[in-house]
């Protein structure tokens, strides 16, 4: 279910595993049309979505994005008696409501950053003052990725949260980011190789934030034992909470965490595959992909093999439309290359327009996904294949997984640990 850059990434992964006959992706984009069956379908609505399931005969339905799973949609098919990768909607208020998730870690005991649940002007200047700055200020509800602020002015945090409504304003965390995204049927948990995104639109982290502009995997600056680590101190106490609560959590746990020097803390949980680390992520799975999402949708995880995961690095670059994020400029005409082996590109925001050519339709419209012996021959591999991309209103980073960039978050943890 959906039409975005993560939804061709996840069913391009499935069409590989051995065991999957055909895949269907509503609505789909010009993309996964290469591969798969496209149905238009709001993935909105419930009912139309699980009869779309029943109609076609599916044993497993994915949904894709965090709108349809918090509208109960991944519940709707369930109903129809079709299994369903993606929490209900009690469950998926982890990431619907910011509040929600930060009770969940508090009765759970995870690590994570102070916070304030503010609704109200003077609420939000408390908070701000009470933690001081870099101020954060993220929006209760789903925004698409664009919700958070993280600012040293005072005025630009109080005009997010006025705008926002209800925020949850929090102390700062200090540390490199990953992501850490974990497979769950409500008790086992399977814990996906970590990766790390670049949220912010410009080089060296300039600009306003994004859905995401690139991302790499693995993380060779990573800790050693800091995934088991979050598995006990996270994923197991959130799994057991939810479990308390009456509303399991199955699908995908999206573990968001700040290295700090206090150790891994959350910064956000999701309630689906990120985007765009799911790009970088999955072509490193040599599990059968669509296998491993109905065992965990039915409640057989424990029974699986260990996930087997390829020694190659992979390295995913974002084309996004000049004017992005404010103002994406639609409709150029994009031409595309053979791609070479090891090289695939991820429709994020395209479309088909009247003469049946390809054209960008979104923000982020392209992703550019490279494989390789390690990080900087995936990174490189990945630049030249954006080199032979005919996107005149194009543009990416030029420091998506750079050596400068390893480097510096390697030598601020070493900094860190030394301080300790």
């Amino acid at each position: 279910m959906g039409s975005g850059g993560r939804e061709h990434a996840l069913a391009l992964a499935i069409s590989k595993d051995p065991a999957v006959a055909a895949v269907h992706v509503a609505p789909g984009n010009p993309g996964t049309a290469g591969f798969a069956t496209n149905h238009p379908v709001d993935i909105l609505d419930g009912p139309a979505v699980a009869a779309l399931a029943v109609d076609l005969g599916v044993d497993l339905v994915v949904v894709g994005p965090e709108a349809p799973l918090v509208a109960g949609v991944a519940d709707a098919v369930r109903e129809r008696g079709v299994a369903c990768f993606g929490p209900g909607a009690a469950a998926a208020r982890l990431e619907g409501s910011k509040a929600f998730a930060k009770q969940v870690m508090a009765d759970a005991g995870v690590p994570t950053a102070r916070s304030r649940t503010a609704t109200t002007p003077e609420q939000a200047a408390a908070a701000l003052d009470e933690f001081g700055a870099p101020y954060v200020v993220k929006a209760d509800g789903l925004a698409a990725g664009k919700g958070v602020v993280v600012t040293d002015d005072r005025q630009t945090a109080l005009d997010h949260a006025a705008e926002c409504g209800q925020v949850v304003i929090e102390e700062y965390l200090d540390g490199p980011e990953a992501s850490l995204f974990v497979i769950t049927d409500g008790v086992t948990a399977v814990p996906l190789p970590p990766a790390q995104d670049f949220k912010r639109v410009g080089d060296g982290d300039e600009g306003p934030n994004t859905g995401g502009m690139g991302s790499y995997t693995p993380l060779p600056w990573l800790p050693g034992g800091t995934v088991e680590r979050v598995m006990a101190e996270v994923v197991e106490p959130t799994l057991a909470r939810m479990r308390d609560l009456g509303a399991p959590f199955t699908g995908l746990l999206y573990v968001g965490l700040a290295l700090t020097k206090a150790g891994p803390r959350v910064v956000e949980f999701n309630a689906r595959f990120g985007d765009p680390e799911t790009e970088a992520i999955l072509p490193r799975l040599n599990t059968g992909l669509g296998t491993l999402l109905l065992a965990a949708a039915t409640g057989a995880l424990a029974e699986q093999p260990p996930l087997e995961v390829s020694g190659d690095a992979c390295v995913g670059v974002v084309l996004a439309a000049k004017g992005y994020p404010a103002t994406p400029a639609k409709g150029c005409v994009i031409t595309l290359p053979d791609e070479p082996e090891g090289v695939h590109v991820i429709h994020a925001g395209t479309a088909l327009d009247a003469r049946g050519r390809l054209v960008a339709a979104g923000g982020r419209v392209l992703v550019v996904v490279a494989t390789g012996s390690d990080i900087a021959d995936a990174r490189e591999r990945a630049y030249a294949h954006i080199d032979r991309i005919d996107f005149a209103d194009g543009f990416a980073r030029t420091d998506i997984a750079s050596q400068a960039r390893l480097d510096a978050i390697a030598a601020r943890l070493g900094r860190d640990r030394r301080e300790q």
